[in-house]
């Protein structure tokens, strides 16, 4: 059900840039004018293919509409990360454990100075 109305969703995307690009233009928006002459200098050929322009955007949207409730409905409860078994920091230390202060500091080279993050000059 999900792939049919995902293949006439991509259908209705397709048609709705085709549409789109056939309107005329009404002038300035990259400098190249909806001059005189053309396919489609009528009102009313232009009032049908608003028609049918909004037609599209429509079903466009209730395919959308459709999909995201597709999706919610197969999804599992739980996030990406339960799945995997992967817990936040957060979560393991618990809401009210404040970790020690020595967790916090970055490892301490015992024999030497200068701590564990600049190299002995003996090295």
């Amino acid at each position: 059900m999900d792939n049919v109305v995902l293949i006439v969703h991509l259908i209705l995307a397709l048609c709705l840039i085709g549409v789109v690009l056939l309107q005329r233009s009404e002038g300035g928006g990259l400098g190249l004018g909806g001059g005189g002459g053309g396919l489609v200098t009528s009102r009313g050929a232009a009032t049908a293919l608003g028609k049918v322009t909004w037609a599209f955007a429509i079903a466009f949207i209730i395919t959308s509409l459709t999909l995201t409730i597709i999706a919610a409905q197969n999804s599992a409860s739980g996030s990406v990360l339960d799945r995997l078994g992967i817990s936040s920091p957060a979560t393991s230390a618990g809401p009210d454990q404040v970790p020690e202060a020595d967790s916090l500091l970055p490892p301490v080279d015992g024999g030497g100075s200068g701590g564990g993050l600049l190299p002995r000059a003996d090295e």
